[in-house]
């Protein structure tokens, strides 16, 4: 998967191999244009890591280019065909509300897709009008930011801009449009849609392109399905897990919402903690709790084997034999996912070696969070290593903290190196909810951009403490109601 085609004078280099797969897997679509364009934020750095001119880019006569109104040179706009389990249900799906315009080619040889999302409607709307509002966007575009910089995988977004025409939701609210970049929009439920259709040439050509763009290293195995899959599975237990260590709740883990790549893809109904439990739901739809926090990898695993499901046919002719084959990499999916989530947790609490009990000592930390309403991203970062036995951050009782310290007194590290360690691990700043909100609302009601830039800066650098104190990086007060977040659409 390479070219030699030479950038544009914007820095575009499109090599858009999906859209020379088969029609089954996309429709030719072109987005719908917009009567005034208006770019609201543009990601320089980002567009410097892709080798773009972010000089030509980030001024007013762009601002088609992030609407659709203009398509870059070399772009193939399609909109990709997939389906998924929403919330436990099988439904065919597809891009409803997005066009990939194609494949770009960086500096450093990586293939990225360029998506539209908002940009009108596309065969598979299903009667919507495929566009988006400002808050939406916006979010995505903070909160991916966000976990980047938190060091999580994560699709990135290069731009946000304005439509000039409303939406009509519950409200009219502003239009906009979200240029999103992702390693590929590849999905489980694309895999999901070809076995449901029985198209068994189609899963073998998307096996063979998965493989060949994001695991390559895995081409040559024996067993191409089989490779896949765990393939997939590894990078997955490392996300889930590193999901919980920020406290980061996704909200939709819909099988269409879990992309083949590791990264995490779409930001609706998505959230952090506050005050630790593992039973916190954000999403205004979620009632039975189904994507709660602590859920997260149980669904993780439900999804993979929704993944390996589809997969079978591929796996082994014989159906008995390729189930026996794919439960044995589920099986393991439950250990890599344990063994990386201890990992991660025994560097938020500091330690750099490894005990038996290490295990009991993180979960009866969680316990007495839990049972405390402790804050958790403050909790981590507060404690101290070097600090007073008898004075417990958070309400934790003062016997876990004793217990703590005689573990920290077992390792040959010196408090010094225990607390970057947990430094390292532990975030000082998180988009906090209610900030969230409120820089959104600005944005959305009243278009003041000053907030949402404000609290995008402080997010840049989260692992270091705030130079300038505001609210919107705090706790919400005592009695503040959870925040609902819904999923834009």
């Amino acid at each position: 998967m390479s070219t030699t085609a030479s950038p544009t004078a914007e820095g575009w280099r499109f090599d858009n191999s999906y859209a020379r797969l088969p029609a089954p897997f996309h429709s030719r679509v072109d987005p719908t244009p917009v009567p005034s364009p208006r770019l609201l934020v543009f990601n320089r750095d980002l567009a410097l890591v892709l080798g773009l001119d972010p000089d030509r880019l980030d001024q007013a006569e762009a601002a088609p280019l992030f609407t659709g109104n203009r398509l870059p040179e070399g772009a193939e706009p399609i909109a990709q065909a997939y389906a998924g389990h929403q919330y436990g249900n099988l439904t065919r799906l597809g891009d409803g509300r997005a066009i990939l315009l194609g494949e770009h080619l960086t500096p450093s040889g990586q293939r990225v897709d360029l998506q539209l999302k908002g940009p009108g409607p596309t065969p598979y709307s299903r009667r919507g009008d495929g566009r988006a509002a400002v808050g939406p966007m916006l979010r995505e575009y903070l909160i991916s930011e966000a976990m980047h910089h938190l060091g999580i995988p994560t699709t990135r977004s290069l731009a946000v801009a304005s439509t000039g025409e409303p939406v009509f939701r519950e409200r009219p609210l502003p239009g906009a449009v979200l240029t999103r970049v992702a390693a590929s929009h590849i999905r489980v439920g694309t895999f999901e849609l070809f076995a449901a259709l029985g198209d068994h040439d189609s899963l073998r050509t998307l096996v063979d392109y998965t493989l060949r763009r994001h695991f390559p290293d895995r081409v040559d195995l024996p067993n191409p399905g089989l490779a896949l899959l765990e393939g997939v599975c590894i990078r997955q237990a490392t996300l889930i897990a590193h999901w919980m260590r920020v406290g980061f709740v996704h909200g939709v883990m819909n099988t269409d919402n879990m992309a083949l790549s590791g990264e995490t893809i779409d930001y609706g109904p998505c959230a952090f903690l506050d005050a630790y439990d593992p039973g916190t739901v954000f999403s205004s739809i979620d009632h039975q709790g189904r994507y709660a926090f602590g859920r997260q990898p149980s669904i993780a695993s439900w999804n993979l084997a929704r993944f390996s499901e589809a997969l079978l046919p591929m796996i082994d002719s014989n159906p008995e034999s390729a189930v026996e084959q794919a439960t044995g990499v589920l099986e393991g999916f439950t250990g890599r996912f344990r063994s990386e989530w201890l990992r991660l947790f025994r560097g938020k609490i500091g330690l750099t070696t490894e005990e038996p009990e290490d295990a009991v000592l993180i979960e009866d930390l969680l316990e007495a969070m839990r049972g405390a309403g402790a804050d958790f991203t403050r909790t981590f970062r507060g404690l101290d290593p070097a600090g007073t036995p008898s004075i417990s951050p958070s309400g934790i009782p003062e016997a876990w903290y004793t217990r703590w310290r005689d573990r920290l007194g077992r390792q040959p590290s010196t408090p010094d190196e225990a607390a970057a360690c947990k430094a390292r691990h532990n975030p000082a700043v998180i988009p906090r909810n209610h900030g969230v909100e409120t820089v959104l609302s600005e944005a959305s009601d009243h278009g003041n951009l000053s907030p949402f830039q404000e609290l995008l800066a402080a997010l840049r650098n989260p692992y270091e403490d705030p130079t300038t104190p505001t609210p919107l990086l705090d706790p919400p007060a005592p009695g503040t109601p959870r925040c609902r977040t819904f999923c834009g659409t």
